[in-house]
């Protein structure tokens, strides 16, 4: 795939860019490896301040920032702006508590003391996706650079311009050379720098076959990784819930980001005593969405991040209804320039269906009725994927026992799945392993190493 800037608004190349050269990639790990040696011995303090600089120029440049995303992906220009806020935040968590995070962990054992460190361990490989271009860089820079370890980021072909204006809020906060890299690369240049021994370790946030690919490469090289995969997330509707507020974030679930989210509500699940209200609710509203020119700030639609994108949702519908799916709403692409996709409701969808167990990456909802709330959770959980999910009941200690049985890395009670700082942010099965965010996601990448000391007359 070429790397340039392709507005989705209108299908038209807006600017193109060369790849690096193999010359340019060997200095670029070269002199982020020769970063580490010094990074690693900074004080936690001056990490801080990095990270807090970046934060404040991100806030400053809120708005122009937020265009470019709005650009070369095509979200709507306030969740663009919304997206550049959450990343400075996440900057300036892990500026604030990275230090406690890190703390030695004394421990207590029969003879002598013990403790354990956490230390940095090298240059990081970082393979970022197009849909959200600061955030998903934001949870992973900013916690390794806050341990001390130096980072090299290959971020989606399609949006370059966020790629490289992230490396410049780096380098204009004073980040030392080779703390923060930028590469242009394709996908398949940047799997083979797994192999380089001077990377230490690698985060991909991606594709399942991406994953697999960066994942067996890793093992290969003895390489820790970690992996945030897609999903097909569940909206469990009880009959308990208030439906009129279901409706609502179920909307704000499915069409988040234009539906192009790892974490959207993908599968809607109405038990039988409130499917009919739900879904003509549901159906209602995603019928009137304003669908349009992402930069308007009147629309509630976007377009799909490419043409690429909207060809395979359209042709993974259509698979669907030759299958057997029934189109209750939209089902095609409206007649306009760009890569546009109507709101879409697919019913009666059984396990020989694509859109039963494939991940469909736009405004198309997978509606279900069941049953009651054993067969609610039967269902959840009959899928490749285990990322997040939702529960909507007013019993919320009904909706901890419904979400204690759902295989995912995230259960949201009232509320579809999202993100902050402090919490942390992963999956199980297909959906990749790891963690991000939140203590535990400063924990991923750093030696936890026992540091010992025995007296001479200690037993062995």
């Amino acid at each position: 795939m070429a790397i340039q800037t392709v507005n989705p608004n209108t299908n038209q190349t807006v600017k193109s860019f060369e790849e690096m050269t193999d010359q340019a990639v060997e200095a670029a790990v070269a002199q982020a490896t020769a970063a580490f040696g010094s990074w690693k011995k900074t004080a936690y303090s001056e990490r801080a301040v990095l990270l807090h600089r970046v934060a404040t120029l991100m806030r400053e440049r809120k708005e122009s920032l937020a265009k470019t995303i709005t650009l070369e992906m095509g979200k709507l220009i306030a969740q663009a702006e919304g997206e550049i806020t959450l990343s400075a935040d996440i900057l300036d968590y892990y500026a604030t508590n990275g230090e406690k995070f890190l703390a030695d962990q004394t421990l207590s054992p029969d003879h002598g003391t013990a403790l354990i460190r956490h230390s940095p361990i090298g240059a990081l490989l970082g393979v970022e996706p197009w849909n959200f271009p600061y955030y998903q860089v934001a949870r992973f820079a900013a916690p390794n650079i806050m341990i001390g370890n130096t980072v090299l980021v290959k971020h989606a072909s399609i949006v370059p311009q966020c790629a490289l204006a992230i490396e410049a809020l780096f380098t204009e906060a004073g980040a030392p050379a080779g703390v923060y890299t930028n590469l242009l690369l394709s996908g398949k240049r940047a799997s083979a720098l797994v192999a380089d021994a001077r990377i230490k370790g690698v985060s991909l946030t991606g594709s399942e076959a991406a994953g697999a690919s960066v994942a067996a490469e890793a093992g290969k090289h003895l390489k820790k990784s970690v992996l945030e995969l897609g999903g097909n997330d569940v909206l469990i509707v009880l009959e308990d819930a208030e439906i009129d507020k279901a409706v609502e974030w179920a909307v704000v679930g499915r069409m988040n980001n234009n539906g192009e989210s790892c974490i959207a509500s993908k599968r809607l699940i109405a038990v039988e005593a409130v499917a009919d209200e739900f879904l003509a609710k549901f159906t209602d509203k995603l019928a009137h969405l304003k669908m349009g020119d992402p930069m308007d700030r009147t629309m509630d639609l976007g377009p799909l991040s490419s043409e690429e994108a909207a060809v395979h949702l359209a042709d993974q519908v259509q698979r669907s209804v030759a299958a057997g799916a029934t189109v209750l709403l939209g089902g095609q692409r409206p007649d306009r320039p760009g890569a546009f996709m109507n709101p879409t409701i697919l019913t009666d969808l059984t396990p020989g269906i694509p859109a039963y167990y494939e991940e469909l990456f736009g405004p198309v909802a997978s509606f279900y009725r069941v049953k009651d709330e054993q067969a609610a959770i039967d269902l959840a959980n009959d899928s490749p994927f285990g990322l997040g999910g939702s529960v909507f009941t007013q019993d919320v200690a009904r909706g901890q026992r419904v979400a204690d049985q759902i295989d995912t890395g995230m259960v949201y009670i009232n509320h579809p799945t999202w993100t902050q700082a402090d919490l942390p942010f992963g999956g199980t099965k297909g959906s990749g392993y790891g963690r991000e965010l939140s203590e535990l996601g400063i924990n991923e990448f750093v030696n936890k190493k026992l540091i010992r000391v025995s007296a001479l007359t200690d037993p062995f």
